[in-house]
């Protein structure tokens, strides 16, 4: 499963340390399928969770969930919270996992039939989890566009991936006090691919040209004029570009427009864009979903670099913003 280091100008835990998180949350999942798998094999499922199976409350897998909130009211003590701020906390805010890195919540909306239908419940949860890290950290949080839990595209990315894989989804970049939002970056071990996206109605055909207008064809639609997709891809490899040289960073780019469910007519394509649509994409996704590469150092390099010019809209948590003016109200009371 990808990982998601920005969606739009949602705040990311990537953002605090890119050198740190991506290998954290590797390990946090493999951690947490093999004890979900091992207790499914030996079925003990329903013993260790059976209570919270088919729309109960969420299972807690370990203790360490009980240490990080000891930790985290050790951390808060100065101030009392409801309890529908701690429903919230419980349900929004993941624990630091600089703290604890073994912390992990679930839940099963149905009694799995097999080991695939437990993967596929496990998947769907990492997608949430996924989305909760990339819009919030222990002390800021960001308000998610409901859409995007919803966003076929952004799921497409997350679960079909490696974990290797790096996602700026949507990010919107801040360049020259000007905020630029763009498609999909995917950083891998090797390359960086600034993806859009040229998808309508299946087996849709789009006509490629030097003009600013494309034209959409399908047999059961009147023809139809998109926007040419080079314009974007073009400016998206061009931010991207400029960032690398910037921080001196070595990693290919690639441009592409991907068409999954269509096809794209474009012989004089220019050389620097890779089309990919019904004929060419399964052949393309299934070399990438076999890449075994580690993550690179260069790869996080890169990361880094496109994070920093990313636009950041957060707010402090509440429990977090009542420490900060109690600490303000202690200093100023301080001889």
């Amino acid at each position: 499963m990808a990982q998601l280091i920005k969606m739009q100008d949602y705040i990311s835990r990537y953002e605090q340390d890119i050198y740190r998180y991506p290998t954290q949350y590797a390990r946090l999942k493999k951690q947490q399928w093999d004890k979900l798998k091992a207790a499914y094999q030996a079925g003990e499922l329903d013993r260790l969770y059976g209570e919270h199976i088919a729309g109960d409350e969420p299972v807690k897998l370990d203790q360490a969930q009980d240490e990080s909130k000891s930790l985290m009211k050790k951390v808060k003590g100065m101030f009392h919270r409801s309890e529908r701020q701690e429903a919230e906390a419980e349900e929004l805010l993941m624990p630091d996992p600089l703290e604890n890195p073994n912390i992990f919540s679930l839940r099963f909306p149905f009694r799995p039939a097999s080991l695939d239908e437990l993967k596929q419940n496990y998947l769907n949860q990492l997608l949430r989890f996924q989305m909760k890290w990339g819009s919030s950290t222990l002390r800021e949080k960001s308000f998610v566009d409901r859409s995007f839990f919803l966003d076929e595209r952004l799921r497409f990315f997350l679960q079909r991936f490696p974990d290797t894989f790096l996602v700026l989804y949507k990010p919107i970049f801040l360049l020259k006090n000007a905020p630029i939002e763009v498609d999909v970056i995917l950083l891998t071990p090797m390359e960086a691919w600034c993806i859009t996206f040229l998808e309508a109605e299946e087996d849709a055909a789009f006509s490629g040209s030097s003009d600013r207008f494309w034209i959409r064809r399908h047999h059961k639609q009147p023809d139809k004029k998109v926007l040419n997709p080079l314009l974007s891809a073009n400016r998206m490899g061009n931010i991207v570009s400029q960032l690398f040289s910037l921080y001196e960073v070595n990693v290919p780019i690639k441009k592409v427009i991907l068409s999954r469910n269509g096809y794209v007519d474009f012989p004089e394509a220019p050389y620097d864009m890779t089309i990919l649509d019904k004929r060419t994409f399964p052949e393309w996704f299934e070399r990438m979903r076999a890449t075994q590469s580690p993550i690179k150092a260069q790869q996080l390099k890169a990361a880094q670099a496109l994070l920093e010019y990313c636009q950041t809209t957060s707010s402090m948590r509440p429990e977090w913003e009542t420490e900060h003016h109690l600490t303000e109200a202690n200093e100023h009371a301080e001889p």
